[in-house]
Parts: C-alpha cells; structure tokens; sequence
C-alpha cells in the first residue's frame, strides 16, 4: 500500500475495482465506511456487484476483462476536461507526451461499448476521482489475478498519478490481498 490504511478515514473520494472489501477486508472497510459517515464519495467498479457496491455513489458494473479500457476511458475524461495535475506530472513523470498521446487516441464510446457501460458512467467516475482533494484507489485480486493484471495495475498507478493522487495523506493505491496479513 502506497498510504496506510487509516488514512482511508480521511479521503475525500474512494475508488474501489476489483474488490469486495466488505467481506473479504472487514477492518479495511470499516475505515471506508467511516470516510463514508464523513461525507466521502465511493466509486465502486466490478463486474459482480458486491457488497461494498451497495453503499457506492455510483456503481459501474463492467465486462470481466475490461479494467484497462474503463480506466482508459477515465483518464481520456480527465485530460479532456482539463482534470489532472499538471503540475504533479511534470514534477513525477516521465514521456507525459506518449502516455497522453496515447489516451487522447481512446474513443469513449468505444470503451462504453467494450466495458457494458455507458460514456456518462465514465465521466462520473473520473469526475469524482479527478475532483476530489484526496482520493485513494483500493483493489484486490479481481484486479491481479487476470490475464491483464500488470496492466490493470500500471492503470491504476497512472490514474493517480494523472490526478496527484499519490505521494499526498488520504491518497494512493491501495492494494488488498485475497487473505489478511498476506
């Protein structure tokens, strides 16, 4: 994990992919159920909707294989709308230039249609990630153990990146393990 994970109490928007931390990490979730009495956002993002996703502000319910287009799709929204921290990615990364000129080739009707969702439930959920003043990514293994796992991960790095959500209190990624204390 990037942050520790009573800093989750403190985050102004998390997204959940790939997780259902509610069963399978009871004490994580009690810090996001309490970041959620606070007034936190939740995005939850799995083909199975779980229990956690009973309590997101908004559910996306993608195709089994298709993280790396959801986030793609998310990070096309954030550098369309002028959402990323420009100030983060030239401090932090490298090749900005081939990363974006990459994601400004993603057509968002292309990834609605290659996830199940729609362009609208794209844009919601990279404006609550990309608006928040903290937000923290926690996935699980929904996420690592695919086929596209690697990917699926530098995904998400890059998503917080794009955004400065990383290196800061109350942000991050968050990886959770199929058993606690793993």
């Amino acid at each position: 994990m990037t942050n520790g994970v009573a800093e989750l109490e403190n985050t102004d928007t998390i997204f959940i992919i790939g997780s259902n931390t509610a069963t399978a990490h009871p004490l994580v979730a009690t810090r996001i159920f309490r970041a959620l009495e606070k007034g936190a956002k939740l995005v939850v993002a799995d083909p199975r909707k779980n229990q956690i996703a009973e309590f997101a502000d908004l559910y996306l319910q993608h195709k089994p294989g298709s993280d790396v287009t959801l986030l793609n799709g998310m990070m096309k929204v954030i550098l369309d709308q002028g959402l990323q921290d420009q100030a983060f990615i030239d401090a932090n990364t490298e090749e900005f230039d081939g990363f974006k000129a990459l994601i400004d080739g993603v057509d968002l009707d292309a990834c609605a249609a290659a996830t199940g969702l729609t362009v609208d439930g794209i844009e919601q959920a990279a404006a609550l990630y990309a608006k928040a003043g903290t937000a923290s990514i926690v996935y699980c293994m929904g996420i690592t153990q695919h086929t596209n796992g690697v990917d699926n991960v530098k995904s998400l790095a890059n998503l917080s990146m794009v955004t400065g959500n990383i290196g800061r209190e109350s942000t991050g990624v968050n990886p959770l393990r199929g058993q606690n204390n793993v």
